[in-house]
This record gives structure tokens, C-alpha cells and sequence, in this order.
């Protein structure tokens, strides 16, 4: 007998069974991951900091560039955390192939001369005349592009909008873009400010001669900048935009910019409209204070809120209503008192906008490292908040991998610092009334952005675990809740990865696998065309011409599921092979004491000629299982003089550890390939 509608709704108010949540790897080299989009045809647009514009095909598996967009004819700055950062498509996609993307140009900004050792044009003076700091003024740029194929034509682009900022010196850029189901764009930016100076409280230094970077308030807490803020715009037919109503300040309110729907933000890095309602759903990252200060202000938090109209939240003035910051003086090194969260005045040398700001408005949620009374749910560790989709079911939907009604207008909250994607039940007022694990099943490393796609999986960006490099953990993933079968595990493997034209390359499968015991169908593209060059589980192909070729395979089981993993191959360049002997040797000879000095040899072998000046070579303290560099030098041979250092003398299990690297010269158009050597001697005392 068919459930009726009571029925149903009454069995899904149970979590649903975790078991049937699956993560499916899409792209597992997404280089420094930034944001995603999800097409119409669920193909993945997906950014990388350093400048490229990833789409991931399903039909074929592969994952095609875009774009590099340090090959535009704008180019690509790159300094601390900017580059390439959101992407959305247009709510019209499906007709006009917009896709928008918020990055920075090059303009003429100073970068580092590599030829003057020690010295990096490209930082901005901590110190100066505005003269000094004029040349590193910059913009962050909202464009689009129309998508052709499976390529973002650079000749489409149309300027939207320029954000301008503070080059040379770290940190907070923002820059997530998402629309509502009014047409308006929402783009987020950070305050641009320098935070290592502050002893992890607000930067509100603006001493005569000190870079303004280090004074949040001449941005986020400024009514005439556009910075730490989310801006909300109508983007016009051929590029620019109009002021939609509703926004802060109204056109034409002097000393404020009328783009501004929500101020006060310190780095709003990700939020998410919701579809039905128009609310955002935005976190926003912490300072690094680990303890309130009653001379500074209150330790760091990290903020998440429902933006459902314009307000300020108050940074750099006030965290809550009831955590003000103290107007600190960095010249005199003393606080004049607290800021009056209902009344904040920026008096900033640095302020071109309204002296008296709006009163401050809390956020629906706020934690420090410790454990938070009011939401213990969230545990305690590193603060990373970022704001996640609001899943929408769809009844009529037949989708197998869609999520279950369990989450319908539930927003996901993400936790980067963490590893925790949280699902939030709100109120009628948008309190939060339940804070649950959404997947406690599922690991996401670093998640980094999220997005539900048309079949109703979720799509996610994980960062993996370090800093401004491409990690082994890093990847786009869908997360999907299956229903009877699940989708099959491809692995990949080649006999070589790289070495000179021609190139014979066996290619394996092993360790595919699917938990259904379904047969499995496979898919090879050798070089990533979009066609299929062989259908053997374990191939082999000789690649007659010079590049890099993405490889890849893509596993069907029996209903139709499939996933897709890749192995990238370089001909025309031979990976270096580097040797290293050390006096003392590991094994036999003299004894290793601390203290010795141990002399070292190099040796490389490489189908280029090698440069013994680009070798390096690292002295380590090895201990326990990790290692801290304690010296480096460069050339085929030398000597270290070894030692403790202070924080590890007495310790046990150390070791002196020696590594060598060597990159190589590669022939024009081929990526330098590296390797590298180690050895370890344990101290004989």
C-alpha cells in the first residue's frame, strides 16, 4: 500500500541512514583549490588560485582547462592569497553561457626580481611615504565569459566590476559570487588588511608612514570602500551594472558606495544564497587572538550569519553587540576604551567614508577555539567558518544519487580548519534551533566550497590539509546518497610518467573496484580529447609527440554508474635522478657523533644539462617522524657543521637528515620535472 504524503514526510524526520552516503572523486589534482560551479548538464567548473579554470566532464570523465588565466590578455597578479578566487554561472546559463569569474589582473604591479637574491620587489613597504605605496595600488576584477565547448573564450569578456586593493602584503580577499532568484549578483570581498601586527586582535594602526593595510577600518569598517563587505549588484546586458533597491545606502548618500548590502566583515570567504528565500548564508573568518585581552578586545571568533537585509556587523569595532574591541593606540600602546557597538565611529586617517556607522548586528552564530557554551555541537580546534548551500528537494526529481527531504532548507555550514560539514535547522527568525553532522560518514579535508548540483548530490572543493599549494588531499568530490547501488572506484596506475619522445607507457587498473560486484566497462583517453582510445582494463601506448597528457580512465558498472581517475604523463623531459653520499655514510664507517662536520656529494643524472648550482641541499633535525630544517646550501658537494638547536636538546630519537633536490631546465613548452635524494644518520652516542 503506497505511503501517503504524512507518511512519507513523517518517515524522512529520521537522519538517514549514513551508510548510503558515498564520496565520489571527480578531480583529485585540482591544483590550489578556490571555488566551484555546477553547469545545468552537471559538468564542474572549478578554480585554482594559481590561475586555472578546470571543467569537469562526466560524459568523458576528464577534466578539461578551461582557461589559464595567467594567459589572458589581462594576465594574472599573484602575491599572498591573490589570483583567481570565485566562479558562478549566470542564472540564464542555459541560454547566454555566462560564467563569472572575480580575479586579479596584472596590471603593473611590482613583482620579485629573481636575480636580487634577498631582496622581494614584489612586498609592498611596511613602512613609507603614500608615494612608496602607490605603486602597489591594485583591483580585484569581476568579469564573465562565455563558456564555448568546454573553454571560457577570453575575447567575451565583459568588465563588471573592479574592487580596489592593496597589493604586496597579506590578507583577506574574498571574492565568492552567487546570485538570487531576483537576478542579483552577491560577491563578497575581504577587509585587505594586514593581521600579523595586532598580536591577533583588530589592525586599526594608522600611524603617520605605516602602510594603511594595517587599518581594517579604512576598508571594512569604511562606507565608501568596497572592501570587507558583501556587494549586491544588477549586472546590465553588456557588462557593468545597475544599483538594485534595497541595498545600505541608498544612490547619492554622500561618502558611502551604494554596491554595499552588507558591511562589517572581516573576510566573508564563502556564503551562499538561498534559493527560495534570497537569504545568505555567510561565514566569516576569525582574528587569532586565543584569549580575550581586557586592554585589546575579545579572542578570536569566527562568525556564521543569515543576511536576510542590509546591516553592518562590526568588524573592525565589535564581534557581537556585546564584544566590543578596544580603541587600542599602536603609537602609545594603550586603549582609550570600547568601542560602542550601537554607535561605532571610524575616526581612521585612513576613512573616506561616514564617520558614524550603523549599529552592529549580531550573527546567528559565533565560537573561539575552546568549546562554545551556545553551540557545543561544533567541538573545539582551528576557526575556519564558511558558509554552505541550503539543500532544495525536489519531490519530482528521479535522480538516484539526490539527497534525502531529511535536509530540505537546511543549510550546510562547513568548517575548514575542522574537517565538519554541519547541517543547520533554523527558526522562523532564523535562529538556529539544531546544529547536527550532515555526513559524519564522509571525510572532507579542508572543505572549501560546496554547491548541490540539478541531480541533487552534493558537490565539494577540499583544500586538503596545508598552505598556497596543490595537496595530496585536495580534490573535487560529489557526495551522494545512493540508493541500491553505488558507484564504481576506479584507480589508476603507469609503468613511467615522464621520459623522452617515444614514449611507451603500460597503463594499469588494478585496485578498481565496486562494492556491488557490478562488471565493469572501461574507458581509456589517452590525452584527454574527449575520445576514447582504448577499452582494455590495462593498456598500454606510446605517445609519439611532446606534452603533457592528462590520462584517463573511466569505469561504468552494469546500471550505468561511473567515475573517472587520471595519471598525468610528460614526454619530451626525463624526471632527474639524484644521488647523495654523505662522510659519514649511514652504514658502516666512521661513527656518527653531534657536532661533526659531514661532508656531502651529489650526483645527477638528467637527459638535460645539469646546473650543479640549482642543486639544494637541507640539513634536518629529524625527530620522531617529522623533521625541522635547521640549514640549506646549493652545489654538487659541501659540508654541514651539524647541531641541536635549542628546543630540542636532550630529546630522543634524532637524527641528522641530509636531502638533495634538483629541478631541471626543461626544452620550451614542458613543465621541469624534479628529484630527489635523502639520507639519515643516527648519532652513535
Amino acid at each position: 500500500m503506497p505511503a501517503t504524503a504524512a507518511q512519507a514526510a513523517k518517515a524522512d524526520a529520521a537522519p538517514p541512514d549514513q551508510s548510503a552516503f558515498q564520496k565520489v572523486t571527480l578531480d583529485d589534482r585540482p591544483g590550489e583549490p578556490m571555488a566551484l560551479a555546477v553547469l545545468p548538464d552537471s559538468r564542474v567548473l572549478h578554480t585554482a588560485r594559481t590561475g586555472e579554470v578546470r571543467i569537469h566532464d562526466p560524459k568523458s570523465g576528464v577534466n578539461f582547462l578551461a582557461a589559464d588565466m595567467k594567459n589572458s590578455p589581462a594576465g594574472l597578479y599573484q602575491h599572498d592569497e591573490e589570483g583567481v578566487q570565485g566562479i558562478a554561472i549566470d542564472p540564464k546559463f542555459s541560454k547566454n553561457h555566462w560564467v563569472y569569474l572575480y580575479y586579479s589582473p596584472r596590471l603593473n604591479t611590482p613583482v620579485d626580481d629573481p636575480a636580487t637574491a634577498g631582496v622581494n620587489e614584489g612586498d609592498a613597504p611596511e613602512y613609507g611615504t603614500p608615494e612608496d605605496f602607490a605603486k602597489y595600488k591594485g583591483v580585484i576584477r569581476l568579469s564573465r565569459f562565455k563558456l564555448v565547448g568546454h573553454t571560457l573564450d577570453f575575447d567575451t569578456e565583459q568588465k563588471i566590476l573592479d574592487v580596489p586593493v592593496d597589493r604586496g602584503i597579506c590578507c583577506h580577499v574574498g571574492g565568492k559570487i552567487d546570485f538570487d532568484h531576483q537576478g542579483n549578483l552577491y560577491l563578497s570581498t575581504g577587509d585587505d588588511s594586514n593581521p600579523f601586527s595586532s598580536d591577533g586582535y583588530n589592525p586599526i594602526d594608522d600611524r603617520p608612514g605605516r602602510n594603511p593595510a594595517y587599518d581594517a577600518r579604512r576598508s571594512a569598517g569604511n562606507t565608501n570602500d568596497l572592501r570587507g563587505k558583501v556587494l549586491r549588484i544588477k549586472v546590465k546586458t553588456h557588462g557593468g551594472y545597475s544599483i538594485p533597491d534595497g541595498n545600505l545606502f541608498e544612490p547619492g548618500t554622500p561618502k558611502t558606495r551604494p554596491e554595499i548590502y552588507a558591511m562589517g566583515l572581516r573576510n566573508p570567504f564563502r556564503f551562499t544564497v538561498d534559493e527560495k528565500t534570497g537569504d545568505l548564508y555567510l561565514g566569516d573568518y576569525s582574528p587569532d587572538a586565543g584569549q580575550p585581552n581586557p586592554g585589546r578586545g575579545p579572542q578570536g571568533q569566527g562568525r556564521w550569519m543569515v543576511i536576510d537585509r542590509p546591516a553592518n556587523y562590526g568588524w573592525p569595532f565589535c564581534v557581537t553587540t556585546d564584544q566590543p574591541y578596544q580603541d587600542y593606540d599602536f603609537a602609545t600602546k594603550k586603549s582609550s576604551g570600547a568601542f560602542d557597538c550601537s554607535k561605532p565611529v571610524n575616526d581612521s586617517r585612513y576613512n573616506t567614508g561616514l564617520r558614524e556607522l550603523p549599529p552592529v548586528k549580531n550573527p546567528q552564530m559565533w565560537y573561539g577555539y575552546g568549546a562554545s557554551e551556545k553551540f557545543p555541537e561544533l567541538g573545539t580546534g582551528g576557526i575556519g567558518p564558511m558558509g554552505g548551500p541550503s539543500y532544495v528537494y525536489d519531490k519530482h526529481s528521479t535522480s538516484p544519487i539526490r539527497w534525502p527531504q531529511y535536509f530540505d532548507g537546511k543549510p550546510l555550514f562547513m568548517e575548514w580548519t575542522r574537517d565538519q560539514v554541519k547541517a543547520l535547522s533554523l527558526g522562523k527568525n532564523n535562529e538556529i534551533e539544531k546544529i547536527e553532522d550532515a555526513i559524519p560518514s564522509i571525510i572532507t579535508d579542508g572543505p572549501m566550497d560546496a554547491e548541490f548540483g540539478p541531480d541533487g548530490a552534493l558537490y565539494v572543493l577540499e583544500y586538503g590539509t596545508g598552505y598556497f599549494a596543490e595537496l595530496p588531499e585536495a580534490q573535487l568530490a560529489r557526495i551522494d546518497f545512493t540508493r541500491g547501488n553505488r558507484t564504481p572506484e576506479p584507480k589508476v596506475a603507469a609503468s613511467v610518467t615522464n621520459g623522452t619522445n617515444p614514449l611507451t607507457v603500460q597503463f594499469s587498473s588494478t585496485g578498481t573496484k565496486d562494492a556491488d560486484g557490478d562488471a565493469l566497462s572501461y574507458a581509456w583517453d589517452f590525452n584527454a580529447d574527449g575520445t576514447v582510445d582504448s577499452t582494455e582494463a590495462n593498456p598500454a601506448h606510446t605517445f609519439t609527440g611532446n606534452g603533457v597528457f592528462d590520462a584517463t580512465l573511466k569505469v561504468t558498472d552494469s546500471t550505468g554508474r561511473s567515475a573517472s581517475a587520471s595519471v598525468p604523463v610528460v614526454v619530451g623531459n626525463r624526471a632527474p635522478v639524484v644521488s647523495l653520499t654523505t662522510d659519514p655514510a649511514p652504514h658502516g664507517g666512521t661513527a656518527f657523533h653531534w657536532g661533526d662536520t659531514v661532508t656531502w656529494t651529489v650526483n645527477v643524472t638528467d637527459d638535460q644539462p645539469v646546473d650543479c648550482s640549482k642543486v639544494s641541499v637541507s640539513f634536518i633535525l629529524g625527530h620522531d617522524a617529522h623533521g625541522h630544517p635547521l640549514s640549506s646550501s646549493s652545489g654538487c658537494s659541501g659540508s654541514f657543521k651539524t647541531f641541536v638547536d635549542g628546543g630540542h636538546a636532550g630529546a630522543s630519537n634524532l637524527k641528522a637528515v641530509f636531502h638533495a633536490s634538483y629541478t631541471d631546465t626543461p626544452p620550451s613548452g614542458l613543465p621541469a620535472l624534479s628529484g630527489s635524494a635523502e639520507v639519515a644518520l643516527t648519532p652513535a652516542d
